[in-house]
């Protein structure tokens, strides 16, 4: 039998037994229990000339662990495609993350200043851009980065992360690849903004809704101003005496 306890001088807080018998008599148990008691005591005597009490502040280069909470609009942008940007936080900053819920994970780090890395990285993935910008139901100019089987990759401003324009929302027709319609890296394409999944908080726009006739507004980033598509646009002068 290997048997082992854990606690404080008030009393027993965790035990563990290894057991290869079919089972032990009551007694045998009850011995180990107060050889083991016996045992604590003593250890935590010797321990306490060390120190007596938990030390007021922590050490300098003690592990640290915290909690950071992010919206469900910006999990699928701190994760990344595949979890791409948790996996290269942890292998730049050396924590580890785990997800407590849906919107709280925790972080665990080495040292105080491998937290203060994780934190500045992490500002700097969930910063909101311009994003805020955003208008829902209009239509903007969004840039191809990435063509995929599955889609492309758009950005709606530079320093946005690409999301993906899924085959169903390029075209009205049933597509099995993007470059079916012609296109590529690098192309300027129009797509309505539906706001974000209220699921996993991914953005979600379509190209296909503007290939019916009806008039759209294009809205810029740079600026207020905003392009008629649909209507003709004609301009006229005239001068008259009185």
């Amino acid at each position: 039998m290997d048997f082992k306890i854990a606690g404080t001088n008030k009393g027993i807080t965790a035990l563990q037994a290894d057991i290869k018998l079919p089972g032990i008599p009551i007694k045998i148990v009850m011995e180990a229990i107060q050889q083991a008691s016996v045992a604590k005591k003593e250890i935590l005597q010797i321990m306490n000339k060390t120190i007596s009490k938990p030390r007021i502040s922590r050490k300098e280069n003690g592990p640290v662990v915290e909690t950071v909470k992010v919206p469900l609009s910006k999990r699928a942008k701190f994760v990344g495609p595949g979890g791409y940007h948790l996996k290269k936080l942890q292998a730049e900053t050396g924590v580890t993350i785990s997800q407590v819920d849906e919107e709280t994970f925790s972080i665990f780090a080495p040292t105080p200043s491998a937290m203060h890395e994780a934190r500045d990285f992490i500002t700097e993935l969930c910063r909101d851009d311009q994003e805020q910008q955003l208008e829902f139901g209009a239509v903007y100019t969004a840039t191809i980065t990435e063509i995929r089987d599955t889609g492309v990759m758009v950005k709606l401003y530079p320093n946005m992360t690409a999301v993906l324009l899924h085959n169903s929302q390029l075209d009205q027709r049933k597509i099995k690849h993007p470059t079916a319609l012609g296109l590529e890296v690098g192309q300027e394409i129009q797509v309505k903004y539906f706001g974000r999944d209220p699921a996993d908080g991914r953005m979600r726009l379509s190209r296909k809704v503007l290939q019916s006739p009806a008039t759209t507004v294009v809205k810029t980033l740079n600026d207020r101003s905003s392009i008629v598509m649909g209507e003709p646009v004609s301009q006229s002068s005239s001068n008259s005496s009185p």
